[in-house]
């Protein structure tokens, strides 16, 4: 059998009493936690995945410039670039929106990554090249890419 004070603390706090203090926070604590919970939970749309970017290959020689695929999609592209002629040159797009890459060393490689918007481009190899310019054809923007797997 218990004798009497058997729930009382060295310093006469009664234990039961701490018991149902403990229970009471937790039980706030809980229904606090449950409130917040439901704040800010509307429905809405992610924004899609932009189009994955379209590798394009260009090659300048001294006589012309040449690019494949020469028809895409509008969006990101990515041209990487041989410069096969005897100077330095530039790839230059000129169209509904200018692009220009680094100078390219002769017989070098480079890279122009730009955002092509609908419409024809003339693609040179700058103002110093005499080869013949390339035509690029730009077409409606591309669908996301946002169920294609494997993308970074």
């Amino acid at each position: 059998m218990r004798g009497p004070g058997w729930n009382t603390l060295a310093d006469g706090m009664d234990v039961s009493r701490m018991r149902s203090k403990r229970g009471a926070v937790a039980v706030i604590g809980c229904a606090g936690v449950l409130l917040f919970s439901g704040c800010g939970a509307e429905d809405f749309e992610n924004e899609p995945r932009a189009a994955a970017p379209v590798e394009l290959s260009a090659l300048v020689t001294d006589d012309e410039v040449a690019l494949g695929p020469d028809s895409v999609g509008a969006g990101l592209v990515d041209i990487t670039v041989s410069n096969q002629s005897d100077e330095d040159v530039r790839l230059t797009l000129e169209g509904p929106s200018d692009e220009a890459s680094q100078a390219i060393p002769a017989g070098g490689t480079g890279v122009l990554r730009a955002k092509l918007s609908e419409g024809a481009y003339e693609v040179s190899g700058g103002e110093s090249s005499g080869a013949k310019t390339a035509l690029l054809n730009v077409g409606p923007m591309r669908k996301s890419s946002q169920n294609e797997l494997l993308l970074p």
